[in-house]
């Protein structure tokens, strides 16, 4: 009988000692856990102290874009760099004491070009998107605009449905494709012809190797009107967007410099002036200051 309590003490002992490890293992997890959690937390909502003196520091600002873009940012016919977006950010970056660089890119590379800092951002008809909201820091919108499709003037074409079974030219890389993909009226029944630039789009649709190009109103207009182009903006256009400026993922600091100098410019009124300039209204959407708003009023 003493051996058979003794075996029964000693059970016990050792069951206490392994409950009272596995707890010890246990808590010491979950203190880790929290430890890696708060780390994580931390690192996600740190705050940038360093995107701007990054900036003024080189004294330049690396403003990636595709040259083929009128009225946005194109090549004129001296070969310089100009339109709409170009004339803001030289006046943004007077207000950040900055010289503006242009630099071409692939558009279909953007992302990797900001990443690897070749460029300091994408300022070139920069749609907002969920998928660059999440890759990138994006500037306060600009710019309304709509995704239309461009058809022959004397074509019967009038809606998407009128498009079935024809070829749709639109930029790779561009929210046009997303848009695309996106529709099932277009996804389903027609088909992608993928191009470099918009204007290959608008060529290819003039050849008639393609029935319709998908692209941004803005563009559009501004290259059927300045070209006399045989061509017309559908009515039946896909949705509405507005342009951002995109930044490397967590350079609020920059950003939030950029935005307060376009709300400035709103407010003297040189926003006006360009967009008067390039699209003969002032059609910007950023809102200026409410004391400047008042007393215009």
């Amino acid at each position: 009988m003493k051996k058979n309590r003794l075996f029964a003490l000693l059970c016990a002992g050792a069951l206490s000692a392994s409950m009272l490890t596995a707890c010890s293992g246990s808590q010491d997890s979950s203190a880790n856990n929290a430890s890696s959690d708060a780390s994580t937390d931390s690192t996600e909502t740190a705050e940038d102290t360093t995107s701007l003196k990054y900036i003024q520091d080189k004294g330049t600002l690396v403003l990636g874009l595709d040259d083929q873009l009128p009225p946005m940012g194109f090549l004129d016919e001296s070969g310089t760099i100009v339109g709409f977006d170009i004339d803001v950010a030289e006046k943004v970056c007077e207000k950040l004491g900055v010289e503006l660089v242009t630099q071409p890119i692939n558009w279909d590379s953007k992302q990797m070009e900001l990443d690897t800092k070749n460029i300091d951002c994408i300022w070139n008809g920069l749609s907002w998107s969920e998928e660059r909201d999440e890759a990138m820091t994006l500037s306060i919108p600009y710019l309304e605009n709509h995704m239309v499709l461009v058809v022959p003037t004397d074509s019967t074409y009038q809606t998407m449905d009128d498009l079935s079974g024809k070829n749709i030219a639109l930029q790779s890389g561009s929210t046009a494709q997303e848009a695309f993909d996106a529709e099932p009226k277009l996804k389903d029944n027609t088909t992608m012809i993928g191009m470099d630039n918009n204007m290959s789009c608008l060529l290819d649709v003039e050849s008639g190797a393609s029935d319709a190009a998908l692209m941004d109103e803005t563009v559009a207009n501004y290259l059927i009107e300045t070209g006399g182009r045989n061509l017309r903006v559908m009515d039946d256009f896909l949705y509405a967007e507005t342009y951002v400026i995109g930044f490397r993922k967590g350079e609020t600091q920059l950003a939030d410099a950029v935005n307060n100098a376009l709300v400035e410019l709103k407010a003297d009124g040189t926003l006006a002036e360009i967009s008067t300039k390039w699209f003969g209204s002032d059609i910007t959407t950023v809102e200026a200051p409410a004391e400047n708003a008042d007393s215009a009023a």
